[in-house]
């Protein structure tokens, strides 16, 4: 246990001085993992006996680690994303915090449990990142020696991850924002590649454009992609006539 760690740490004067500083970045993957760190090493300077703290995200893209303070705490997270069991996972999975008091006798993810407890580690303490219906993830912290984790842990874990999923979840609905807008442009695109491929075989052949439709259909097979495709061919063959 590090003599300057202490359970009577002004939390709300700590925690702000960090949060200051995370409101004052540009969010993007890379300062959000910047940010992480920042809550992380808070955590782990704060918590007595703690040996390590850190991050895990999951979402759409799967599971992973960020912000971790040592290479201990990505490795007992890469257990829980294998073996698909342990703290992490289940305080996202019940949307609540989950306390490890001690690895030696934890029975409910035994498997993790000793892979974690070879690392060195004896406990550790998660807690859900939470954004209105969604669980972003889990700020986790672990400890090297059983029953350190206390109360107190439990409140400037809960406070940290209520703040962590800030920039996890600006960034996650930025991100999620730009791929429905590149969806829509392309949708658009296919939407005017069919229209001027339409147009091309109504002139070509003299139809209505329902039946410059049914050709273009029936050369695709009557999928989406090879519509795309079919029209992409007929374009192209109209441009090459031009020459």
């Amino acid at each position: 246990m590090r003599p300057d760690a202490s359970p009577h740490l002004p939390l709300a004067d700590e925690l702000s001085v960090v949060f200051a500083r995370m409101a004052g970045l540009l969010l993007s993957e890379e300062t959000v993992d910047t940010s992480l760190g920042l809550l992380s090493a808070l955590v782990l300077e704060t918590v007595p006996g703690a040996a390590g703290a850190g991050v895990s995200i999951v979402d759409e893209q799967g599971r992973r680690s960020a912000g971790a303070t040592d290479r201990r705490v990505e490795q007992a997270d890469a257990l829980q994303y294998e073996l698909d069991e342990g703290p992490c996972l289940a305080a996202v999975a019940g949307r609540q915090l989950v306390r490890v008091p001690d690895l030696a006798t934890e029975t409910r993810w035994p498997r993790w449990a000793a892979g974690a407890a070879r690392l060195g580690l004896t406990a550790a303490l998660s807690a859900p990142l939470v954004a209105g219906e969604r669980t972003l993830g889990a700020l986790k912290v672990y400890a090297d020696a059983p029953g350190v984790l206390d109360a107190h842990t439990e409140r400037l874990v809960t406070m940290a991850a209520a703040q962590a999923a800030i920039p996890v979840a600006n960034v996650q609905h930025r991100e999620r924002a730009r791929r429905t807008s590149d969806e829509l442009r392309q949708a658009l695109a296919a939407r005017d590649l069919v229209s001027t491929a339409k147009g091309v075989l109504m002139a070509r052949h003299g139809i209505s454009e329902e039946a410059a439709l049914g050709m273009l259909v029936a050369r695709s097979g009557g999928e989406a992609g090879t519509l795309r495709q079919a029209a992409r061919t007929v374009v192209d063959s109209a441009v090459r006539r031009r020459r």
